[in-house]
This record gives C-alpha cells, sequence and structure tokens, in this order.
C-alpha cells in the first residue's frame, strides 16, 4: 500500500504501466479503488497513477477543509514527486469538476482532460438535492452508512461492492462533508472558454439528469469530443469499463 508525504499530508497511491500518464480523480467518499478497471485495462498502454483524496480512503485525514484548490495542490506535488511532468486528467462526477479545476489552475502541467458524468457546477434542483441529502448523511454517527450506500450504487457486482465499501468505510466522515459541501457551491462555468487543452466527455444515456451539464461542457469548451454511452447511467467507471 504505497503512501507519500507531499504538501502536509499523506496520500494513499498507486502508479501502474508505463507510457503517457494519466492521473484520476474520485468523487466524494468513494476511493481510487473505482478506478480499478481503469488501471487493469488501460496500463498496458498508459501510465495510469490513481490516489485516495486526502480524508478518504487510506489517505490521511485533513485538518484543513477539503476545496478543489486543495485536492488540486495535493495531486500537483504527487506529481511532482513522481517526476510526472506532464499528464492527462481524468475525473468522475465531482471528480471531473476537480479536473477541471486542475486544468484551469494548471493549464501547464496537465494535456488534456477526460470528463466522466462531469460537470461544471451543480444547479439543477434534482442533484443539489441528493448533494444535501449526501451532506445530512455524513453528520450520522458513523461514516458506515453513507459508504454503503454509495458504494452500493457504484458497484456492479456483489464483489466490486465489498472491495469500495471497504475502503470508503475508512475514510473521514468531515472531510467527505466538506467535499460534498465545496461541490455544491462550486462553479467554473464562466471559465471554460479558457481551458485550451482538449477534452473527452463521456455520459451515459440513462444519465439524464446530466445531459444539461453535457450541453454546458459542449457549448463551452473550445475543443471537446462527446460521447453518450446506451444502456448505463451515471457510474461509468465500474458500469461501463470497457465502452
Amino acid at each position: 500500500m504505497p503512501k507519500m508525504e507531499v504538501n502536509g499530508t499523506v496520500l494513499h497511491y498507486h502508479v501502474q504501466g508505463d507510457g503517457v500518464p494519466i492521473v484520476f480523480i474520485h468523487p466524494p467518499t468513494l476511493t481510487s479503488e473505482t478506478f480499478n478497471y481503469q488501471r487493469e485495462t488501460l496500463s498496458d498502454e498508459f501510465k495510469i497513477v490513481t490516489f485516495d483524496i486526502r480524508g478518504h480512503g487510506h489517505s490521511a485525514p485533513s485538518e484543513t477543509p477539503l476545496t478543489y484548490p486543495l485536492i488540486v495542490e495535493d495531486m500537483t506535488r504527487l506529481l511532482d514527486a513522481l517526476d510526472i511532468k506532464k499528464c492527462f486528467v481524468c475525473g468522475y462526477s465531482t471528480g471531473a469538476s476537480v479536473a477541471l479545476e486542475a486544468l484551469l489552475s494548471c493549464p501547464d502541467r496537465y494535456q488534456g482532460g477526460i470528463l466522466l458524468s462531469g460537470m461544471s457546477e451543480i444547479s439543477d434542483p434534482w442533484n443539489r438535492a441528493r448533494l444535501r441529502a449526501a451532506i445530512a448523511a455524513t453528520r450520522l454517527p458513523s461514516g458506515a452508512p453513507i459508504s454503503a450506500a454509495i458504494a452500493w450504487g457504484n458497484a456492479d457486482m456483489g464483489i466490486t461492492y465489498r472491495n469500495l465499501y471497504t475502503h470508503a468505510k475508512q475514510g473521514s466522515a468531515k472531510n467527505f462533508r466538506e467535499y460534498y459541501e465545496y461541490s455544491l457551491r462550486y462553479s467554473c462555468t464562466d471559465r471554460l472558454h479558457h481551458v485550451k487543452q482538449p477534452m473527452l466527455l463521456m455520459y451515459g444515456l440513462k444519465d439524464r439528469s446530466f445531459f444539461r451539464y453535457a450541453d454546458i461542457l459542449k457549448a463551452r469548451l473550445q475543443t471537446q469530443q462527446t460521447y453518450m454511452l446506451r444502456e448505463v447511467g451515471h457510474q461509468l467507471p465500474t458500469k461501463a469499463p470497457r465502452r
């Protein structure tokens, strides 16, 4: 279980494969285990870098409130320590918003982006209500209920659920809450025209509440390709890993 002290915290990370590097960013509560399929299927051609965001999985909890800029700074310092000068960044769900923040704040580091079920803001009532429910769940006496619920929603089979849950429940409910709260108020929509790098956008056709976010990104990003995947919803890394 590789760990490294960077930026005043300790991050659990994993590097597999050779070639052009891609660093992956997970959403709140989940961990880098979300990208196990991608690590196995892509590492023949790419160097796959995954890490647990501080306060998640096997990374150390954070006394400093968790924000997107802090996650980006941690990730950048990790890449420095791994001697990775340039790479692509891939984010899933709210992790895709962190990826956009990375592209905007460190444009010379990232060659391009891959957004899986991504968004530049969360502005619709349905998804804002879901985030508020997640925030409320982090205030329960144990972080286990939200870890179990999120793991269950992302699992494609029993063994995947057990793996996702085992790692998610190690994290800090306080840091989960901070990540959700920041996601609720974050927007980089007005800055999207500053993203110069090529972007790949992927959505599930069953994830209808995210069509509006796909439209925003398609309209405002300078260079993008969008793929809509049939017979799948939001959970692309685990439920559509070979599309």
